[in-house]
């Protein structure tokens, strides 16, 4: 029967006469806490197998579970449903699915509801989507809305045993991934077990269009099937009742009455529930319904609350970790350090005697009984959350007494308040949380307001990529005038050998740029330079001096001689030069093999870029490379490359080539289009690739590490040469050892020991120089053993501004700065401090205030144009986290800023 719930006013089917409400929150309470409708209680795997062999005995196709990293795409980083899955290859018909109908079962990771996790009894940052799918193409009917409803109808009542009329479907909406259509909502005993998806529109520009294919996106959520078969007070004594009570003991946590977290969940389930408001009418609610007054059940339940955070969010970064995310302070890296971050927070004021360490360790040994790949590398794991420990305590210490400082300064000023965007500074620049924030400046007197969701809003800031513009190329700009061209065949992927090639010219633009209808001639791509060489025609000669790609159609730029339109034409490639970029980009895949197997499964490619005389991989790893493993790593990619393994290349649809070689294809990240070129060194690398390579390993000649550097966050830059180039370096270095063992006079042999010594009398040469200097009022940067000099002055309307580039930590800055100012009143001190990360501090002077500059708003302003953060007084701005190739851009609207203020106030 199809009936309205008057509560809600949604429609929804149910088997029972008698039923009169839709039987979903917030209209019914929750009737299987203590009371399963499901016959016995499930363990956890149990269930999930008991799931999918269902679906796979009904024609299903099993489906191993996706990374939670969406690597296949460019617009998410995390998986937040099973059908992240399959957009948008698969959704846009640009993909056949791996199977069709299929079943899965999906960690996925969500941080909407981060606030409210471990207080509602419901909510979860982790969970694995169970789901069914069936994409309906053109010409093939899978199954549609009739199948999906009885699928999951007899799944319940045959697979689980729940009575039929226990069960309501209620009609809704569905939208997310750009996707839409109309659902069923699975409910019984107020709790929702399922939904199921119609989609059949895809959003653009905020207008629905019909999809090409219908597609069935059904989601039953593990843990919460769990729940109801056990009937557990709530989800987290459900999913993790083991470790909670461990974790309780630890910490010394009195067991909460079963009546009290049962009320709990089942009065979250009736609310509208959100923020700090809502758990006071929460606890207001559950302590009348307990006969509690609530400042005491407050006391009783808070514990609990951070217990069950924890262990959700030890689960969370159990599956984030083993997918090869690393904490930073950008990307997935820093949604992983935030959750990281909060547990700590939550264990020291458990006063847990517990680590975060062996909560997750017990996570990931929990996981390793359903999935095998958990069994490997947990000790780099932990070894990765020892050291975020380690750098949370030392951020803590460091950012507190600028709190403290930060404080006091806007006391000074009359201030009561610390503004909002403080809290952020200290949490990005600093890595303070804002209730470590709150507790400091409130002993001092100043008052913190914490936003109720201010989690949920940094995750938003950073759980989708930010698009960064690509640069255009004067070739880009002929765009418009290639409509009409056919597509020019690359014959470089058919023989990346080819040196000598015919072909005949189909236009020529502006003087200077030749389009072919076939070519050799690789065009700038993938962190490979582009190729150079000649054109031959009628005894007249062009040089090739750029080639770029412009949609299917390639571009030569030319000087010299031009070729007439129709004309046949030689093409000739700079071989020389074009095998030492591949020797670099083949390189470039043997070493990020090597890698992997010295440092861990958590290494993978954020960039890499392949020139002439060196070449560079970009990889994320959690810290400092050593030199032992530097090492390492260059001797086995070099084992590599005498062991002459051939390297193949291979073009297949998207589908298959993950189906048999897994996401790590997208180790040089997101490959575009239906077809994935794949380039394999097999039993070594794999990865979907567009660029040239050789026929095997040894044609590298050798590979050479030339330096290791941070340069970000989580991130390690690797620069090597390989064959004529590594050849050259090794001169060099050896050239660089000559000299210096004749400069000091001492055989090559001796150069540490010389070099020790000449270094010990530096410094004490320094110590007496850096004496003398604060004598005589200098600044004197300790670290770098130099005087801290500006790399740029200008004087603006009278007021003087210098601008800093220093490795000397913010705090220090902030010191010499303030010196500065006190000195010259009308100076504006603007300072980038080149850590990890890099920072920005600018401090005016008084008479510089007096005419207008806030330091705290310009700060503001240039380390978002940087993409960090920051604020301030008047007199001081900090801000942090910025990006190191934005600084130049930072550092010119700070002075425009500047000179806009003065003159517009003067």
């Amino acid at each position: 029967m199809r009936k309205q719930c008057p509560s809600c006013g949604r429609a929804f089917w149910t088997l029972k006469p008698s039923q009169e409400q839709c039987g979903d929150q917030p209209c019914v309470e929750y009737g299987f806490i203590g009371a399963s409708p499901v016959p016995r209680p499930y363990a956890m795997g149990e269930l999930r197998e008991a799931y999918l062999s269902f679906f796979e005995q009904r024609g299903h196709r099993r489906i191993r579970r996706y990374p939670v990293v969406a690597r296949w795409r460019d617009d998410v980083y995390l998986v937040g449903a099973s059908i992240y899955d399959f957009q948008p290859w698969v959704t846009e018909g640009l993909s056949a699915p791996p199977g069709n109908p299929l079943t899965i079962s999906q960690p996925c990771i969500r941080f909407t509801d981060l606030e409210n996790v471990g207080k509602t009894g419901r909510h979860l940052t982790g969970f694995e989507m169970m789901a069914h799918h069936a994409f309906n193409f053109p010409g093939r009917v899978v199954y549609w809305t009739d199948e999906t409803v009885e699928y999951s109808y007899r799944f319940f009542t045959e697979g689980l045993g729940i009575a039929p009329a226990e069960l309501s479907f209620v009609e809704d909406w569905w939208e997310g991934g750009g996707n839409a259509g109309e659902d069923l909502e699975v409910v019984a005993k107020g709790l929702e077990l399922a939904t199921l998806v119609f989609m059949h529109y895809r959003t653009v520009n905020g207008e629905r269009q019909p999809l090409a294919q219908s597609i069935v996106d059904t989601g039953y959520g593990l843990e919460r099937l769990l729940w109801l078969t056990k009937g557990s007070t709530s989800i987290y004594e459900a999913v993790s009742a083991e470790l909670i009570e461990r974790l309780r003991a630890a910490s010394g946590v009195p067991r909460l009455d079963e009546q009290i977290a049962a009320e709990i969940s089942k009065t979250a389930g009736l609310m509208e529930f959100k923020g700090a408001e809502g758990l006071e009418q929460l606890r207001s609610r559950v302590a009348a319904r307990v006969g509690l007054d609530p400042a005491e059940l407050a006391r009783l339940i808070a514990p609990y609350e951070a217990l069950y955070a924890v262990v959700d969010h030890a689960n969370s970064l159990a599956w984030m970790l083993k997918d090869s995310i690393v904490p930073s302070n950008t990307g997935t890296g820093y949604l992983a350090r935030l959750l990281i971050r909060r547990s700590l927070r939550l264990l020291a004021q458990l006063g847990s005697k517990m680590g975060f360490e062996e909560i997750v360790a017990y996570q990931l040994n929990r996981l390793a009984g359903d999935f095998p790949e958990f069994k490997e590398g947990q000790a780099v794991i932990l070894d990765m959350l020892s050291v975020e420990e380690q750098r949370y305590a030392e951020t803590q210490r460091r950012g507190l007494s600028l709190v403290a400082r930060r404080a006091q300064e806007l006391l000074k000023e009359g201030l009561k308040t610390l503004p909002a965007q403080d809290l952020v500074t200290f949490y990005e620049s600093h890595g303070v949380p804002p209730e470590a924030v709150s507790e400091e400046a409130e002993k001092l007197g100043l008052r913190v307001e914490l936003p109720e969701d201010f989690y949920v809003k940094l995750a938003q800031r950073h759980e989708r990529p930010r698009p960064s513009p690509a640069e255009e190329t004067p070739a880009d700009k002929l765009r418009d005038q290639l409509t009409g061209l056919a597509e020019t065949e690359p014959l470089y992927y058919a023989d990346a050998y080819m040196q000598r090639f015919e072909a005949r010219v189909q236009a020529v633009f502006e003087g200077r740029y030749v389009v072919l209808d076939r070519t050799a001639f690789y065009p700038e791509g993938g962190g490979q330079l582009g190729d150079i060489g000649v054109l031959r025609f009628n005894g007249q000669e062009a040089r090739v001096v750029d080639v770029r790609k412009v949609g299917q159609v390639i571009i030569h730029t030319v000087e010299g001689d031009l070729p007439s339109p129709g004309s046949p034409v030689v093409g000739e490639v700079d071989w020389a030069r074009r095998r030492q970029l591949m020797q670099h980009h083949t390189g470039t895949h043997i070493l990020g093999g090597a890698a992997r197997r010295i440092l861990g499964d958590h290494v993978w490619q954020t960039g890499a870029e392949k020139g002439l005389d060196k070449a560079r991989l970009d990889i994320t790893h959690y810290k400092r490379i050593t030199r032992e493993e530097l090492w390492r790593i260059e001797t086995l990619a070099n084992e590599v490359v005498n062991e002459v393994r051939p390297v193949h290349i291979e073009v297949m649809p998207r589908e298959q080539a993950e189906e048999k070689y897994g996401f790590r294809l997208y180790q040089g990240g997101f490959f575009p289009g239906r077809e994935v070129r794949v380039v394999e060194t097999p039993g070594w690398d794999v990865e979907a690739c567009g660029g040239t390579h050789l026929k095997n390993t040894s044609e590298v000649g050798s590979i050479r590490i030339l330096r290791d550097e941070r340069i970000q966050d989580g991130v390690e830059r690797i620069e090597f040469a390989a064959g004529m180039a590594a050849v050259i370096r090794g001169q060099e270095h050896e050239r660089l050892l000559l000299d210096t063992s004749e400069a000091l006079n001492v055989p090559v042999e001796r150069l540490p020991q010389a070099a020790t010594d000449l270094v010990s009398e530096l410094k004490k040469a320094r110590k007496e120089t850096e004496k003398a200097l604060e004598i005589t009022g200098a600044y004197f940067d300790r670290g770098e053993g130099q005087i801290l000099l500006p790399k740029r002055s200008e004087l603006i309307e009278g007021l003087q501004t210098e601008v800093y580039t220093s490795p000397i930590e913010a705090e220090h800055l902030v010191r010499i700065a303030n010196a500065q100012v006190n000195q010259r009143p009308n100076l504006v001190f603007i300072a980038f401090s080149l850590t990890e990360p890099v920072k920005l501090v600018v401090m005016a002077g008084k008479d510089a205030v007096e005419r207008g500059v806030h330091a705290g708003r310009l700060v503001s302003r240039a380390a978002a144009a940087a993409q960090g953060a920051g604020g301030g007084t008047p007199r001081l701005g900090q801000g942090g986290a910025l990006t190191r190739g934005k600084l130049p851009e930072a550092e010119e609207l700070l002075l425009s800023l500047i000179k806009e203020t003065v003159v517009k106030a003067h």
